[in-house]
C-alpha cells in the first residue's frame, strides 16, 4: 500500500477538499474523527483499532468515515500528520536562524520532543514500533511524518550555526540529531519526569563539544 505524501496532508486546503461522494468535506468533522482515531491508537494500538470503534467514538456512521478514508491505514497517516501540524502550531513564534546560537540550538532540541504537543506521543510511537513485523509500512510512515521533520530541523539549525561560525565544521550533524531525538525516548523509559528541563540538560552535555570557542570581544550571535 502506497504512503500518502506528507506535503499533501501538510499543504492541502481543507475548504477545497471533496469527499469521494463529490460533496465538500467538513474540516471540523474530519478533526473529530482524526482525534478519535488518535485516542484509539493510544488505547488499542494499530492492530486492535477498528474503524467501527473510531466511528462510534466520533459519533459518526461508518459510511461517513469511509467517504473520507478508504481504510485504517490511510486514516492513520492523516492522524499522524494532524499531530505534527498541531505541534508546529504550538511552537513559539521564533526564527531560529536569528536567535543567539545557544538559544537556537536549545529550541531546536526542545522541538524534537515527540510529546511536545501530545503527552501520549511516546505510547503512540511505541505502538507503531510494536507493529514493525505485522505492518512494516507503519514504521516508514512514522519516520516520514513524525521523525524526519523533527531531526531535519535540528540538522538545519546546526548547519546555520556552522555558517554563523558558532559551531565547529566537520561535526556529524546526523548523529547529533539522532542522539538528541533518542534522548527523549531514553528519558521516558527511565521514568524521568523532568520534561521541562530535558532540552537544557541535553544541550549542556553536547554544546561544549560542538561550539566554536569564543574569544573575548567576539560576538557571533
Amino acid at each position: 500500500m502506497s504512503a500518502i505524501p506528507a506535503d499533501r496532508a501538510l499543504d492541502a486546503s481543507p475548504e477545497t477538499e471533496v469527499s469521494k461522494g463529490g460533496r465538500p468535506r467538513d474540516p471540523a468533522l474530519d478533526e473529530v474523527i482524526i482525534k478519535a482515531a488518535r485516542r484509539r491508537l493510544v488505547e488499542d494500538g494499530y492492530s486492535k483499532m477498528t474503524l467501527g470503534d473510531v466511528a462510534a467514538d466520533a459519533g459518526v456512521t461508518r459510511p461517513t468515515l469511509y467517504r473520507r478514508w478508504p481504510g485504517k491505514f490511510e486514516l492513520v497517516v492523516d492522524a499522524l500528520d494532524y499531530g505534527f501540524r498541531a505541534q508546529r502550531d504550538t511552537y513559539p513564534n521564533l526564527n531560529l536562524d536569528e536567535l543567539p546560537p545557544l538559544e537556537a540550538f536549545t529550541e531546536a532540541v526542545r522541538r524534537l520532543d515527540p510529546a511536545y504537543f501530545n503527552p501520549d506521543a511516546m505510547v503512540l510511537m511505541g505502538n507503531f514500533m510494536g507493529e514493525t513485523i505485522r505492518t512494516p509500512e507503519l514504521m516508514a510512515i512514522l519516520s516520514e511524518h513524525a521523525v524526519e521533520p523533527r531531526v531535519n530541523l535540528l540538522e538545519r539549525t546546526l548547519t546555520n550555526l556552522q555558517d554563523r561560525g558558532a559551531v565547529r565544521q566537520g561535526i556529524d550533524k546526523s548523529t547529533i540529531a539522532t542522539m538528541c531525538f533518542g534522548s527523549y525516548f531514553a528519558a521516558f523509559l527511565r521514568a524521568d519526569t523532568d520534561r521541562e528541563g530535558h532540552a537544557e540538560k541535553v544541550v549542556q552535555a553536547i554544546w561544549p563539544a560542538i561550539a566554536v570557542e569564543q574569544t573575548k570581544g567576539t560576538n557571533r550571535g
